[in-house]
């Protein structure tokens, strides 16, 4: 072949490489670009939200004209008044415009207060997570009067704050419009204008984050590698009765309020740090050593959503009941306590002591008010109004270790007398007081583990004989003739597979029943190895119980469940179950008739009938079927 032929079919051969390379980066250059522009249609396409938050009708106004331009433009919004508004459907909305005004001391108006309130807790709750809103993005405009200075919009900056502080993107920070200025409609009219903009770069691009006529600066991502750092530290696994929510760092408390010793020598058990924290969570501190919290089964049940396990398991109005605690103090440190270690602890009461009676009293008062608070809210009928402010329960449980508190059986007596009925939960570290305490309700003790090294590894108790403290709670509760029960926490890889050591520790205490509830996980945590691994399902948690009732040999059966709070109840078969029918429910008249005659009883003197839906293995799962079950929208399946 001569050289001239070579060089040609070369010169072909490099030629047609050259133009497929071309060819094929033109394709893929087309199909990135496609990727990139084409518009992604949202799977539930939902209209945009215009909320105005009004006392005096200057937003709705404002928020109407807004409406208005929006509508003409084939701009898809709905107008919404936040008290026809369920704050749970947030999660699903993509852009939401608020137009909020400022009422007395900062606060909202009463018809956005349900909504504000929902934010806070969802934002303070470390449960929820930073991730919550991260499909929504939202702008605020702010209507107030620059007279009252520093309540100046405070609520349109709060709204904006918890937004973001749940994931949400501020398409631009929040503006402020002057009642006073006289410039009122010029600024809303700007605002306006940047609206519709943002508005109509969504529909152009699908959702693609590009917004005609706005700069890129007046976006905010939602978040930083510090900031997820920051969440990843200071969250935290709990278990699923306690509700709370993320306290403020000790840095955020000037160190230069300490707890001085009072004049006799105690100090006050809440430290500004711990008041701090607690009453950012939304619980109402007594005194200087107590707390009340309103629950949020409490507020289901007001709504007519459904009550919380005690309702299934026990027949307690969850509308009614009142969570409380004399002592905010413990001698656990538990891997899955929520408060990161920072409450007081101690093997003794060594603080300043509240009157029984004033405890009792306030959380009473305080307790109707945040009850009071539920006004208005959707779902929430002036009866089941009417029969809240009539707490007929207490749930000594809420943090804490309430026997520890010198008084509790005053207190609980004290309790008695206004025929409301008791459920003390002990950490079993202090059997001498167990053996002291007169009859409540019902008597619970937290069996977090079955054997010395892993009780030692949950609870990292304070005691160093903490074992033989354990059973000897357990021994001391078989002395009781009220009913009593265990309180079994399960944690995958920890406790779970102890099924032989926990059915020894039965015998022991011999329980009326057995409470096996899972925890919750919420993150990683710098204090605690817990993963979703160590998590167990509902299924993992039937498995198990029956498991334990087949250990028993017929003395246990499992009777109740709770599918919601991923609870199981086992219950004595000879005390409870009467011809082939429960009885784990109980007769709350009899029972306070049965404390005023001041004769002994037993359990089995103020038990009833458990109805068929609480059953265990009933379709409803634990479910009162008088309520209206709300079912969120979710994105997971269950392992069920």
């Amino acid at each position: 072949m001569s050289s001239s032929l070579r060089a040609r079919l070369t010169l072909v051969a490099f030629l047609s490489a050259t133009t497929f390379y071309f060819v094929y980066k033109s394709r893929r250059l087309n199909k990135l670009l496609n990727l990139s522009l084409t518009p992604k249609t949202p799977q539930n396409p939902r209209n945009g939200k215009l909320f105005y938050i009004s006392q005096t009708g200057t937003c709705r106004t404002l928020a109407k004209r807004l409406h208005s331009r929006l509508t003409a433009l084939g701009l898809p919004f709905d107008l919404v008044d936040p008290r026809n508004y369920e704050p749970e459907d947030l999660p699903n909305e993509t852009l939401v415009l608020i137009v909020a005004s400022t009422w007395e001391d900062g606060k909202p108006p009463d018809a956005a207060k349900f909504f504000a309130d929902w934010l806070t807790e969802s934002a303070t709750d470390f449960r929820v997570g930073s991730l919550l809103l991260s499909h929504c993005k939202f702008a605020v405009f702010g209507v107030g009067s620059s007279a009252y200075e520093k309540t100046f919009n405070a609520v349109a900056r709060d709204l904006s704050e918890k937004m973001r502080g749940l994931g949400a993107a501020e398409i631009f920070p929040v503006v402020d419009g002057d009642v006073e200025d006289g410039e009122l409609d010029a600024v809303f009219e700007d605002w306006s204008k940047r609206v519709v903009a943002v508005s109509l770069g969504d529909v152009a691009n699908g959702g693609v984050e590009r917004v005609v006529g706005v700069e890129s600066d007046d976006f905010d991502d939602g978040g930083d590698e510090d900031d997820d750092e920051e969440e990843e530290v200071e969250s935290e696994v709990v278990d699923l009765e306690d509700i709370a929510g993320k306290g403020p760092s000790r840095r955020s408390v000037n160190v230069a309020e300490t707890n001085r010793k009072l004049s006799d020598g105690k100090r006050n058990m809440v430290t500004p740090v711990i008041r701090a924290s607690l009453e950012k969570q939304g619980y109402k501190i007594i005194g200087s050593h107590s707390g009340v919290k309103i629950c949020r089964w409490t507020k289901s049940q007001l709504r007519g959503r459904g009550g919380c396990y005690k309702h299934s398991f026990y027949g307690i109005e969850s509308h009614r009941c009142m969570e409380a605690t004399p002592s905010l103090a413990c001698a656990n440190k538990c891997v899955f306590c929520w408060r990161h270690h920072t409450n007081p602890v101690g093997k003794s009461w060594q603080w300043k002591m509240d009157d029984p009676l004033e405890i009792v009293n306030t959380a009473i008062d305080l307790h109707t008010k945040m009850i009071k608070q539920m006004k208005g809210v959707p779902g929430v009928t002036e009866e089941r109004l009417t029969e809240g402010l009539t707490p007929r329960h207490c749930a000594l449980s809420l943090v804490g270790e309430p026997i520890m508190y010198p008084e509790i059986n005053t207190l609980v007596d004290e309790l008695h007398r206004r025929r409301i009925s008791t459920f003390l939960v002990t950490n079993a570290q202090f059997p001498d007081k167990i053996k002291l305490r007169k009859p409540v309700t019902q008597l619970y003790v937290s069996v977090d583990a079955a054997t010395k090294d892993s009780l030692k590894a949950i609870d990292r108790p304070l005691f160093g004989d903490f074992w033989e403290r354990f059973l000897d709670s357990l021994t001391a509760l078989q002395e009781k003739q009220q009913r009593t029960v265990y309180r079994l926490t399960l944690v995958k890889g920890w406790n779970t597979e102890d099924i032989d050591a926990y059915f020894k520790l039965f015998s022991i205490g011999s329980p009326d029943f057995v409470e096996i509830k899972g925890v919750t996980y919420c993150g990683s945590s710098a204090t605690s190895k817990l993963t979703m691994e160590n998590v167990p399902w509902h299924s993992d948690v039937r498995a198990f119980s029956e498991a334990l009732a087949l250990k028993s040999k017929g003395e246990y059966e499992v009777a109740c469940e709770h599918a919601h709070s991923c609870c199981v109840l086992l219950a004595k078969t000879d005390k409870f179950k009467v011809d082939g029918q429960w009885f784990t429910w109980i007769d709350y008249n009899k029972f306070h008739d049965l404390v005023a005659s001041g004769k002994p009883f037993s359990s089995n003197d103020y038990m009833a009938a458990t109805p068929s839906w609480a059953v265990y293995g009933a379709e409803e799962g634990g479910f009162d079927p008088d309520q209206s079950r709300y079912r969120k929208e979710r994105h997971h399946k269950s392992k069920e």
